[in-house]
């Protein structure tokens, strides 16, 4: 499998704190997935991304971009800024210019690309992620999650081959999430690695091609969310749950699940389990058990 950024054996450590924010990680970034990192809280997700575009530095063990030790030389990281890009999980940190328009273009000024040239990548991003009726808009005025994708197109304007986001989803509600996620299908659709660090294990669970779990600065478990959600006593080991549609598939009997992949979207389930139940006045049984089982977890 091709990588498109590792670290091997990281170890940092925060002077003002009693443990290592990193501990001997190993991960890789598979080329051209999409791969989600789970963690709680100081489980070192932000950290591993201020690694991964050289904001920090290890002090010990090495980070590999397309297979050959990063160089913290101020050229060399002006070229792997350009190569990986990170959009933070407060936009209010990225943001500093009057409107969308200005602040993606800012960026690609600063490389000294010709203006026809800014023209077009800004027209393009902003079409992408749905922000081209907003290119003017005073930026204290979009909402949140217009916000975190104009700070996603600032990225994606300097075309980098892979993408980091911190917690991307955050705050925001379903209609900005799905146009969110919508614009990151189209990034990645034109064959950018898209990483995304999150607390969301239903949304990793539906999204990812590969899950990197962090605990305590080590790396838990890799693999596919088939592999990684297959049962829940490795993720309760460091207090995390199963995805609701992942406890549900591993809740029903194994004569009915044997042989099947399970199923990552609830319309898939839920296609699925009518086709297990059968036709006729039962064909809507898989839409009971499903909004019944919600309602329990709420309950609870």
């Amino acid at each position: 499998m091709d990588y498109s950024l590792a670290l091997e054996n990281v170890v940092f450590h925060y002077p003002d704190m009693a443990e290592p924010a990193l501990r001997d990680l190993t991960v890789r970034f598979p080329k051209g997935c999409k791969t989600a990192v789970l963690g709680h809280n100081g489980s070192g997700k932000s950290t591993l991304f201020l690694h991964a575009v050289g904001l920090l530095r290890p002090q010990k063990g090495m980070v590999l971009q397309a297979g050959a030790p990063v160089s913290y030389a101020k050229k060399e990281l002006a070229a792997l800024r350009r190569r990986v890009g990170l959009v933070f999980q407060d936009p209010e940190q990225q943001l500093i210019l009057s409107t969308p328009l200005e602040d993606i273009s800012f960026g690609l000024r600063g490389t000294g690309m010709e203006e026809a040239e800014i023209e077009a990548r800004c027209a393009a991003v902003l079409d992408r992620l749905s922000l081209s009726a907003l290119k003017d808009k005073p930026v204290h005025q979009l909402s949140l999650g217009q916000k975190k994708r104009t700070a996603l197109a600032g990225v994606m304007a300097m075309e980098p081959e892979l993408i980091l986001l911190d917690e991307p989803t955050s705050y925001l509600d379903p209609v900005s999430e799905a146009q969110l996620l919508d614009g990151l299908d189209s990034i990645h659709r034109t064959g950018r690695t898209v990483v995304m660090a999150t607390h969301d294990m239903n949304l990793a669970y539906r999204w990812a091609d590969w899950i990197i779990v962090l605990d305590q600065g080590v790396c838990h478990a890799a693999g596919t969310p088939e592999a990684i959600f297959a049962g829940r006593e490795a993720l309760q080991a460091i207090g995390l749950e199963l995805p609701l549609l992942a406890e549900l598939w591993h809740s029903l009997p194994l004569r009915l699940t044997a042989g099947r992949m399970a199923p990552r979207n609830a319309e898939d389930f839920k296609a699925m389990l009518n086709g297990m139940l059968g036709e006729g006045p039962e064909e809507r049984q898989a839409d009971w058990l499903i909004e019944d089982y919600t309602r329990t977890g709420e309950r609870e």
